[in-house]
């Protein structure tokens, strides 16, 4: 398989290979796997959380909902700081 990658990608490789002692492959390899790791990891947890939503166990919650409990959440974390 061949990969195209931007130049400025491709010097960041390099320069990580040649710090490293890894061959560039190598370092493209590890990241892969570990990206394709994670989004399996998300695609199963979105999976679930569908299921949840459709089986009605889980509430869903409008985006306004949302962003005030993050909000609520970020004040009560620069709280405790």
């Amino acid at each position: 398989m061949v990969v195209k990658l931007k130049p400025e990608t491709e010097s960041r490789l390099q320069e990580l290979a040649a710090t490293t002692g890894r061959e560039p492959a190598e370092l493209v390899e590890d990241a892969m796997a570990g990206y394709l790791a994670e989004l399996a990891e998300v695609r199963t947890t979105l999976d679930s959380r569908y299921d949840q939503i459709k089986s009605g166990s889980l509430k869903p919650l409008s985006g306004d909902e949302a962003f005030e409990s993050l909000r609520n959440k970020s004040k009560d974390r620069r709280r405790k700081s």
